[in-house]
């Protein structure tokens, strides 16, 4: 397995495994749904992403809060943007 594969395989694990069902359903669709549609750079960023708090998040999609520490808009639009 190469690099990129274990990257993208980190970041599918760790979408699925929040602590609430509701984050992990939301995060695992939305990574599902970007993950090979993205260059190792936004997958490092992907990464950065989803290392942040769930409350962050959560309120980020819901009302556009700034999540503390992450500032890659390319990501954010594409987590906003997206519908289960």
């Amino acid at each position: 397995m190469d690099k990129l594969e274990l990257l993208k395989n980190k970041i599918k694990y760790r979408s699925g495994y929040r602590g609430t069902k509701e984050m992990d359903i939301l995060l695992i669709s939305f990574v599902k749904s970007v993950i090979n549609e993205l260059d190792e750079n936004k997958l490092d960023k992907l990464n950065d992403f989803l290392k942040c708090n769930d409350e962050d998040i959560y309120n980020y999609y819901l009302n556009g809060t700034l999540i503390p520490n992450f500032d890659d808009d390319e990501i954010l639009n594409l987590f906003k943007e997206f519908k289960i």
